[in-house]
């Protein structure tokens, strides 16, 4: 369970070194946006050289209709990654175009982690996912390069939340990702000085069903981190939710604290433990 993700320009061995030591339950070494395409050729190297020494590292290829993208994967699977951030992704079929070409090499625990609503087209394609591949293993979204092929002039109002168009495709990735039963990943909160504001957004995340976010700078992963992790008064309340179904088996609702308590509280109750102890044995 990831709680958090780092960007790191994969054409950078200093900024890969240094992502390594700030706490990130995973990396992801980017060739696409951050590396300008005469530079990439070398980024793949540095990335293959990184990826030997034993991190949680993922790395975002180019667009598979790209030229980069063949390229990419010839360079960095033989390093076997976590696995891969496919941009750009275009529901279901594109996820299974990549798991195709990774079944190509000698990976089999490589992953496919789609960012999905990239392009309008992609948005309408995002319940696809669900049964596209055994590799599927989360599911996140970004708002930048959406606003940008909609020709939006921005995608978050005065106050910071996001707009009408952006709130949406959050919301439909993660259905999406609950359909598919992989974990939701929440996209990048972009102001890397705001420690505040990225606090509030990580812990709205995990409360509407999130489990981890996406980092663009160091300082923002033990925030990120911090913000998905269960609180004392969670877990008690949640042991106490489960105890008292365990004590009355058949029962479908039981009062506690003055509240109806029934399924779907219990449910949620075992999922917050469930990740307690993930995050326990990380």
């Amino acid at each position: 369970m990831n709680r958090s993700y780092l960007f790191v320009p994969a054409d950078s061995e200093r900024k890969m070194k240094k992502a390594a030591q700030v706490g990130a339950d995973a990396l992801i070494l980017d060739l696409e946006d951050s590396v300008a395409p005469a530079a990439r050729p070398e980024a793949r190297e540095q990335c293959r050289d990184f990826l030997g020494q034993g991190h949680n590292c993922w790395v975002r290829i180019n667009p598979l209709d790209s030229d980069d993208a063949a390229a990419d994967l010839e360079a960095v699977m033989p390093a076997k990654p976590a696995g891969i951030v496919l941009p750009k992704a275009c529901g279901g079929d594109d996820v299974a175009k990549l798991a195709a070409l990774l079944d190509g090499f000698d990976a089999p625990d490589a992953g496919i982690l789609p960012i999905g609503t990239e392009t309008p087209a992609a948005v309408f394609a995002l319940g696809s996912v669900r049964g596209s591949s055994s590799r599927l293993a989360a599911l996140t979204w970004g708002a930048e390069d959406l606003s940008a092929a909609i020709g939006a002039s921005a995608n978050r109002g005065e106050d910071g939340a996001w707009l009408p168009p952006y709130e949406l495709a959050r919301s439909l990735c993660l259905f999406a990702a609950h359909a598919a039963e992989v974990p939701a990943i929440d996209t990048v909160y972009t102001d890397f000085r705001d420690d505040e504001g990225l606090a509030s957004y990580a812990a709205n995340a995990r409360r509407d069903g999130f489990s981890g976010m996406l980092a663009i700078h160091p300082a923002q992963v033990d925030v990120i981190n911090r913000a998905f992790v269960p609180t004392a008064e969670e877990l008690e309340r949640a042991e106490r939710i489960v105890a008292l179904f365990a004590d009355n088996p058949g029962a479908g609702t039981l009062g506690m604290d003055g509240q109806m308590i029934d399924k779907p509280h219990l449910l949620q109750a075992e999922r917050i433990l469930r990740l307690a102890r993930r995050l326990a044995a990380l």
